[in-house]
């Protein structure tokens, strides 16, 4: 993987050097630019678009969480700010990561490997999108079989799971858990829902609300108010899925 791009953007001197300094020791972190003011900020952001921006949140002229619905969406945003009740809301803006001043080097660095991970697998989950692309265009071949399992990295260690054994997938903040059939325990790894879903197979998953992708061959049953029944777990399809998971209905009901 190519090194990350990143912007500081900081409204005090002496924090901007210490996120320098950090930037300067860290392997495969490429400093572009790092500015105290946002209106500066704003368009140097938009020219370059690093892969990372860390962003402070009180500042004058623009604000962190203004600036961060001006970013492209391709730059992902983490926090540095001395108020801990901003961390809430800077989920709202699919932050990354909330780094609380003053700020230690290892936690620095944390945050970093999580970007690392989510571009990690939003590259990988592209590449298998456009090969499947590929492959349909072409036919099936017997030297391009379809991808049959994912790795993920739990516990700083890499597990491959069989797409056949996700019984579903569920989401809270930055991390995503994984429902394995015949195991007691999700596997816990850091990823969006959105990274997520695009990672699983379409024909195989579905997402039917905001915290959940089930997969669809493990629905057991579905009742009148569009609860799917799978392992243990009773899921809720809410309205923003109701129509797609009705047309899969559809193509699997006999009536």
């Amino acid at each position: 993987m190519n090194p990350l791009t990143c912007i500081i953007t900081d409204d005090e001197p002496l924090a901007v050097k210490l996120l320098e300094s950090f930037v300067t020791k860290t392997p495969d972190l490429q400093l572009l630019g790092s500015y105290t003011d946002s209106v500066e900020a704003v368009a140097a952001i938009k020219e370059k678009q690093p892969n990372l921006l860390f962003l402070d949140i009180q500042m004058p002229d623009i604000n962190g969480m203004e600036l961060a619905h001006m970013v492209p969406q391709e730059t992902r945003i983490i926090f540095t700010t001395a108020f801990q009740e901003y961390a809430f809301e800077s989920y709202e803006v699919s932050a990354l990561d909330f780094l609380l001043k003053p700020i230690r080097y290892g936690k620095f660095l944390a945050a970093v490997e999580k970007a690392r991970q989510w571009f990690g697998l939003t590259a990988a989950a592209e590449a298998a999108a456009s090969a499947e692309n590929t492959q349909q265009q072409q036919g099936p071949t017997e030297s391009q079989p379809a991808a049959q399992t994912v790795f993920l990295k739990v516990d700083g260690e890499y597990r491959q799971v069989a797409f056949s054994d996700i019984l579903y997938v569920s989401g809270m903040k930055d991390y995503v858990m994984f429902y394995i059939e015949g195991e007691r325990k999700p596997l816990i790894t850091h990823m969006t829902m959105k990274a997520a879903e695009e990672l699983l197979p379409a024909s195989l998953f579905m997402r039917v609300n905001r915290s959940y992708i089930v997969a669809l061959n493990k629905i057991r049953s579905v009742d009148r108010n569009d609860c799917l029944y799978i392992g243990n777990e009773i899921i809720r399809v809410t309205d923003a899925y109701k129509e797609a998971f009705a047309q899969y209905m559809q193509t699997k009901t006999c009536n």
